[in-house]
């Protein structure tokens, strides 16, 4: 029998990537390492939300208004405001989108959906680090209530992620619907010279185009129309709120 000074117990290390944690586990000189369970999946979680909310997270593309000089000095007040609480309202769109696509993801069984969610939030990181970059150009801060519309947009999320593939991609396929009017809507306010708000706007829409025909070509199904509406709903408290704070 082995005991514990023939096979000691080595621990492996805690990695933090891009999103991605690995748990300290013991594994015995014989090579047998314990299986990871729900509370390794837990810890994994909570440190993915506290990269999201604290602003630790880091773009992988380059930011897209890199092409523009900062254009903040050549907002008036009023309009470095206007524009701070439109980019506001898309950075926790961002928090959210992170947060419904791991809630999804934590719940589906399918390995092919599971990776379609986990591949648009990785992409959809580089989408709120470049909102908060500029934030801080226009001297704004986050949300003060981001940690409150990460977990309920993480509770969602788990919600739709029980309702099987077709209707697990028929969430994240409207939810991208939703997001590309909303920044249409975007576009069309943010002040004329706000080139570099623009710049990140138009990119996030044609990642949001391609995030929703992905999901549509994967077999996502049509929402009933109280789904939707109740998603729209729900979206526009999360806006009018976030403009302001």
């Amino acid at each position: 029998m082995l005991n514990a000074q023939e096979g000691g117990l080595k621990w492996l290390k805690i990695y933090r990537g891009a999103g991605v944690m690995q748990d300290s586990v013991p594994q015995l000189g014989s090579g047998f390492v314990r299986r990871q369970g729900m509370f390794d999946a837990v810890i994994a979680e909570a440190d993915i939300a506290l990269q999201v909310l604290s602003g630790a997270v880091r773009a992988k593309r380059p930011n897209p208004a890199g092409v523009f000089l900062p254009s903040s000095q050549d907002l008036d007040a009023s309009q470095k405001r206007h524009a701070a609480g439109l980019m506001r309202v898309n950075h926790v769109g961002e928090i959210c989108a992170q947060a419904l696509y791991r809630g999804q993801s934590a719940v589906c069984q399918d390995v092919a959906c599971k990776g379609l969610l986990l591949d648009a939030a990785a992409e959809e990181v580089d989408h709120l680090a470049w909102c908060g970059q500029r934030l801080v150009e226009l001297d704004a801060r986050p949300s003060v209530l981001n940690p409150i519309w990460y977990a309920g947009s993480f509770l969602l999320g788990a919600l739709a992620g029980r309702s099987g593939v077709a209707h697990n991609l028929g969430f994240m396929a409207e939810t991208e619907r939703q997001v590309e009017a909303h920044l249409d809507s975007h576009l069309e306010r943010l002040p004329a010279q706000d080139d570099r708000s623009r710049a990140i706007v138009l990119e996030m829409k044609a990642d949001e185009i391609k995030h929703r025909k992905t999901a549509e070509n994967h077999g996502a199904a049509s929402l009933p129309a109280p789904v939707k509406g109740l998603m729209g709903a729900i979206s526009r408290i999360m806006t009018s709120t976030a403009y302001r704070i």
